[in-house]
């Protein structure tokens, strides 16, 4: 497992760094849509937009399913649909308040999972110290295990480890709030990448290592079950309510970037100006597209199980993060002055391991995936008469900042 999480970092990384060089180049909402799309083609972009569409409008419904699992753990008498539904409603209400609010609630919640996170590795220090694993392989086991390692098997789990890291793409959506957005998005965007990366590889070789079985009382809050073997019950408690109020973080900065990217599509007329394209004159959010996602998590959660909903999200993002790795190489390397070794690489290696990890995913999820893609490029062509009438990109303000080449 710890491999996988490791082979999901370095693609990240890479995919990472390509998107904040373009968030330098275009600091606006948008991120893969506006990247391709102006870059390569805007068909392109719609298509790309599209898909990572598929990834944010899944993300918060995924969410809403593993909290209110999380929640029955606590509170076993409650129905799961009476949690799905209040949670799909605070997503949506809170998310309305406006960014400044949303940025204060993630602060106090990362603060709070730092404090956990301690609680964690030091009751498995403890747990490790009294009950060591036998021999100098049964500590590497959790990296390769000659008996079981299967290479099919480990890209599979790698294409769903990358689950893990989403949320850095989600970063540059934001760009037209961010502050200085040519530079802190992307020290934002690498820095959040590697250290959920670090922190993953500890938390997980830790996690494996406690509990090297592959059965579980419930494979979907497993780690909840390896913090109580770890430090008993009070963990248990105190790590599924971790895991619940961090969901809660993932869920809400989805639909708000699921809003954002609405909020562009429509602002350049590929989809419903009228509606997709407006923002609430107070809070600044677009609030048409925020109900609209909240009606959508809360259906969601009632027509999918939480693995397929991992590999649907998975489908689309990787289709993303291989246009943004296209258009970095396009900008950077073809058109760009400075055809460094490193302008090179990146880009390639990034889509190059992102497309192996979209191989990877299930047939399940790649068939609904293309069910997806096929009803966005049919509505694509309709929209904009096989793609002859152009999207009116929406115009980037000059901050006097230059782009980093």
């Amino acid at each position: 497992m710890v491999t996988a999480i490791l082979i999901g970092m370095v693609a990240m990384l890479f995919t990472a760094f390509s998107y904040g060089k373009m968030a330098s180049v275009y600091p606006n909402a948008g991120s893969a849509y506006t990247y391709v799309g102006r870059e390569l083609h805007p068909a392109l972009g719609y298509f790309v937009g599209w898909s990572i569409l598929f990834d944010y409008l899944l993300n918060p419904v995924i969410c809403v399913i593993w909290i209110s699992m999380a929640a029955k753990n606590i509170l076993p008498g409650v129905p799961f649909g009476v949690f799905a539904a209040s949670f799909a409603v605070l997503f949506t209400a809170m998310n309305l308040r406006g960014i400044e609010a949303s940025s204060h609630t993630n602060t106090i919640i990362a603060t709070g999972l730092g404090v956990v996170i301690v609680l964690f590795l030091a009751a498995a220090v403890r747990y490790l110290w009294l009950h060591p694993p036998i021999g100098a392989a049964g500590w590497t086991q959790p990296f390769y295990d000659p008996k079981t390692f299967s290479l099919p098997t480990v890209s599979s789990g790698a294409a769903l480890a990358v689950l893990t890291y989403f949320g850095f793409d989600g970063i540059s959506m934001l760009a037209e709030e961010a502050h200085d957005s040519r530079r802190n998005i992307l020290r934002a965007t690498v820095l959040v990448c590697l250290i959920t990366g670090l922190l993953a590889t500890v938390q997980v070789y830790a996690a494996q290592l406690i509990w090297p079985e592959t059965k579980f009382p419930d494979v979907d809050t497993a780690f909840c079950y390896v913090a109580g073997r770890a430090g008993g019950p009070w963990l248990f408690q105190t790590v599924n309510a971790a895991l619940l109020v961090a969901s809660i973080g993932s869920g809400m900065g989805a639909q708000l970037a699921a809003g954002r990217l609405l909020y562009s599509m429509g602002r350049d007329s590929a989809i419903p100006k009228k509606f997709f394209g407006q923002l609430h004159p107070r809070t600044r959010i677009p609030s048409n597209n925020i109900l609209l996602l909240g009606g959508i998590v809360l259906a969601g959660v009632f027509l999918m199980s939480y693995p397929l909903g991992c590999e649907l999200v998975n489908f689309g993002a990787l289709i993303a993060f291989m246009g943004v790795n296209v258009s970095a190489f396009f900008h950077f390397y073809l058109r760009g002055e400075r055809k460094t070794f490193w302008n090179l690489i990146t880009p390639i290696a990034g889509c190059a391991v992102c497309f192996y990890l979209w191989m990877s995913l299930g047939h399940t999820a790649k068939l609904a995936g293309l069910t997806w893609l096929v009803i966005g490029v049919a509505y694509g062509v309709w929209r904009t008469a096989f793609f002859t009438k152009p999207l009116a990109f929406a115009r980037i303000e000059n901050d006097d900042r230059e782009s980093t080449e």
